[in-house]
């Protein structure tokens, strides 16, 4: 039998040059006791020396890994399921991707265990305040640790509190920090700590965060094991906190505040509520302090639709353009110039209807040389209805001309397949809706295409001649001028 000493600082570093000098010599595990700190019974005493070749061998790295952590664990037998293990390697270095096998499982859960003590420890230690004159604070913390994890603990601490000196005093090992050299020392007995006035503090905080209405104590526990409450300052508050937070959870019910009654949501709504405006005169001077939605603010004004207010055809296109918002009359620029082209061509008298857009402000991004039109999105669209949906119940159209998809939306409510709806009359409830495209949709078309284009526009636009025709009584047609 080789007996293999290994010291209870510096474990770590002892066992992986003696299982490598062990390994290398094919000393098998069962001719091993590994000694720690002295703890092998006289039964299996032996003065063999372990040899000392330190001869290179290769290990997996997962295998470090794990024997690096689980050589702090508190079961005596660790060194030698740890090198049990390696001495299989030695044939078979796929055991490490093996889950089932019992001697990696065991020490994965040794691993796992260590770990979690890491994490405790980490997580618990309190320092209190020793009062030194020196350049550099002083503290001391008394830490019970389950496994011996103070030493690869350790170097966390040096690197968080590195402008202070510490000592961490545990019965296992002492950790000591002193003008940015770690050393490490016996254990001792638990110190007499003075008092730290910042403890108080820090309960008082602790007590603040404390959540009676998620309390799980079950869980509570499982985070902050009741043998660590001892040396925690704060855990002197947990007995009283547990038992008043039913009270306290009935007491934050009581005077939280309370629903306002379904009658009030419905007062608000209507204070809220903007009546429409009741004549024409009420419309323009709405529309001119409009601010409904941000467009008002880069447009130079708004541009309120136009024409008889008896008309019997309504027709309603996107939003003004460059030359409407500066002349702030809808369908003067290119796109209304071209259908007032294809309106004569399908047989009526433009000025006769009332021309209007689906949003009253222009929207725009600057260019090189211009102002660039710029779609207007739903929200625009939905703030500007209110206008539309005025401007539809004083004037109570025969027929409505929807141009392009945005108008199509804000009258229909339905902003999608405008080529397949085109040509087609919609039932709304401020009357029926011929649907056909936006003129400037015709500008933006290659040559070839436009005379085909132009075609079916003038069909759409002879459609809403035929269909006032056809239903408005003579009283309408003569306020039309059709």
């Amino acid at each position: 039998m080789i007996s293999v000493p290994l010291p209870r600082i510096g474990t770590w570093a002892a066992w992986r040059d003696a299982a490598r000098a062990l390994l290398a010599a094919r000393v098998p595990p069962e001719d091993i006791v590994w000694d720690w700190d002295g703890s092998a019974t006289e039964l299996f005493a032996t003065d063999m020396p372990p040899p000392t070749t330190r001869q290179a061998i290769r290990v997996p790295a997962d295998f470090v890994e794990m024997a690096q952590w689980v050589v702090w664990h508190k079961d005596p037998q660790r060194f030698a399921r740890l090198y049990a293990l390696l001495w299989r390697l030695r044939l078979d270095k796929g055991i490490m991707a093996d889950r089932a096998d019992p001697d990696l499982a065991r020490l994965r859960q040794m691993e796992k265990a260590v770990h979690r003590c890491k994490h405790k420890m980490r997580a618990f230690v309190r320092f209190r305040d020793l009062r030194s004159d020196g350049p550099r604070r002083s503290f001391a913390a008394w830490f019970e640790p389950t496994h011996h994890t103070v030493e690869p603990c350790a170097p966390f601490f040096a690197r968080r509190f590195a402008d202070m000196d510490w000592m961490i005093v545990t019965p296992d090992v002492t950790a000591k920090f002193t003008d940015g050299a770690l050393t490490f020392h016996e254990g001792r007995e638990k110190p007499d700590l003075p008092e730290d006035a910042a403890e108080a503090l820090w309960g008082t905080y602790f007590k603040n965060i404390f959540n009676p209405a998620r309390l799980k104590i079950s869980a509570m526990t499982s985070e902050m094991p009741k043998k660590y409450w001892k040396n925690l300052p704060e855990a002197q508050y947990i007995p009283d906190l547990i038992a008043t937070a039913e009270a306290r959870v009935r007491e934050m019910a009581e005077t939280a505040p309370t629903l306002e009654p379904a009658r009030v949501a419905r007062i608000h709504a209507q204070l809220q509520e903007v009546p429409q405006p009741a004549s024409w005169n009420l419309l323009t001077a709405g529309l001119a302090g409009c601010t409904r939605c941000p467009l008002h603010g880069p447009a130079t004004q708004v541009v309120p639709g136009a024409g008889p207010h008896g008309a019997a055809l309504m027709i309603v296109g996107e939003q003004p353009g460059d030359q409407e918002d500066l002349a702030g009359t809808p369908f003067v620029g290119p796109a209304g110039q071209l259908f007032d082209q294809l309106a004569a061509r399908a047989g009526f008298d433009r000025s006769a209807a009332y021309v209007t857009n689906a949003v009253k402000h222009f929207k725009f991004k600057e260019g090189a040389k211009r102002r660039l039109h710029v779609n207007p999105n739903a929200s625009e669209v939905s703030h500007c209805k209110f206008w539309l949906d005025t401007e539809r119940t004083l004037l109570r159209p025969r027929l409505t001309l929807a141009l392009g998809a945005t108008a199509m939306g804000a009258l229909t409510g339905d902003a999608k397949a405008v080529m397949k709806r085109r040509g087609t009359i919609e039932d709304t409830p401020h009357g029926p809706v011929l649907i056909t495209l936006h003129p400037s949709a015709l500008l933006r078309m290659p040559p070839a295409a436009r005379p085909e284009a132009e075609a079916a526009m003038i069909a759409d636009l002879q459609l809403a001649v035929q269909t006032l025709a056809a239903f408005a009584p003579p009283m309408d047609q003569r306020r039309a001028g059709m």
